[in-house]
């Protein structure tokens, strides 16, 4: 399953490369390469929309669809829940807050530090507001160094609800185009895509991708529940504090460079775990794979159902999702009065 993944993702950004509403291809850039004589201003313009339009495209929504999947897999095991979620725990939330507060008080309150960063500086404040969640939830959730795992998803809830309530606030004050920065923020989308932002977001991803493969076989046994966990030896509060920090930091990197993308975390672990099973070892890379495809998949998509014109990547992932989701909860309840 992971070969066929592989293999799928492969095939996904080869037709991403071509989906667009440009008729740039692969094809017509080896023929002006082959054919150099031949080469026109048509051949520049393709080799401008493949090579700093589509292709960083490609490696940063692969990036994100892979940190959304795998954090969502983490998610489920640590919480011993496949339901679960990286949103669950507000670290999406406080992206959210970060990116509004920087559209609408930014000038005011982040002049300086708006002015150094430009187009950066609202995915550099959705990170922060990330980061600041992570640190609170923790703190809140730890006592006596020992951290509840309850606690941390009745703290997340309360601190999402919050977040959520500071960012009703700042649509109210917002003028009509800071409202309409923060709807589509909130819808999410790739097109500011660039091999910067790929760069700066690919180190913090395949990090925190190491470390949580690297936490596969706790995570395994934390199934069993923690006092079974630490009878096998697995350092739980270490695995805990791991797993959080690696989640918080590969999803709030990949909200504060997309916006708001919902459903891959949730449906893509879910749904591979039916067919291979639910060994950490083998769901957390297949994860990462199976995001990384549903996310370029449905980025093809939104850039061609209406183009010229570009859909919000997240109504197209929610269209896919939430049947899914549905479907899911409905399997469950037939098991369950089974």
């Amino acid at each position: 399953m992971i070969a066929a993944l592989a293999l799928a993702l492969v095939a996904t950004a080869a037709w991403s490369l071509t989906a667009g509403a440009s008729n740039a291809s692969l094809e017509g850039l080896i023929m002006g390469w082959l054919h150099e004589a031949g080469r026109s201003g048509a051949f520049e313009r393709d080799l401008l929309i493949i090579r700093d339009v589509r292709m960083p495209r490609i490696a940063i929504g692969a990036l994100i669809g892979a940190a959304l999947a795998f954090s969502g897999a983490v998610m489920q095991g640590l919480f011993r829940n496949p339901l679960a979620d990286p949103g669950l725990i507000g670290v999406s939330a406080g992206a959210a807050l970060g990116a509004a507060t920087m559209i609408v008080l930014g000038n005011a309150l982040f002049g300086t530090m708006a002015a150094l960063l430009g187009a950066y500086a609202i995915a550099a404040l959705a990170f922060a507001g990330a980061l600041a969640v992570t640190f609170l939830l923790y703190r809140v959730s730890t006592r006596q160094g020992q951290t509840s795992v309850a606690t941390m998803l009745l703290a997340g809830m309360a601190i999402a609800a919050f977040a959520n309530g500071l960012l009703g606030m700042l649509i109210f004050m917002a003028d009509d185009r800071q409202l309409r920065d923060i709807t589509f923020w909130n819808l999410g989308s790739l097109a500011g895509a660039t091999w910067m932002k790929a760069a700066a977001i690919a180190p913090i991803i395949v990090l925190s991708l190491g470390v949580a493969q690297f936490l596969a076989r706790g995570l395994n046994a934390l199934a069993l529940g923690e006092a079974n966990a630490r009878y096998m030896g697995v350092a739980v509060q270490r695995l805990k504090y791991a797993a959080i920090v690696a989640v918080a930091a590969a999803t709030g990197c990949s909200v504060a460079v997309s916006g708001g993308i919902g459903f891959v975390g949730i449906v893509v672990p879910h749904l591979l775990r039916l067919v291979i099973g639910p060994d950490n070892r083998f769901l957390l890379p297949a994860s990462a794979l199976g995001g990384a495809c549903l996310l370029l998949l449905a980025d093809a998509v939104a850039r061609t159902a209406a183009a010229p014109a570009e859909l919000p990547i997240g109504i197209v992932t929610a269209g896919f999702g939430a049947p899914v989701f549905l479907w899911i909860l409905l399997r469950r309840r037939a098991l369950i009065d089974l």
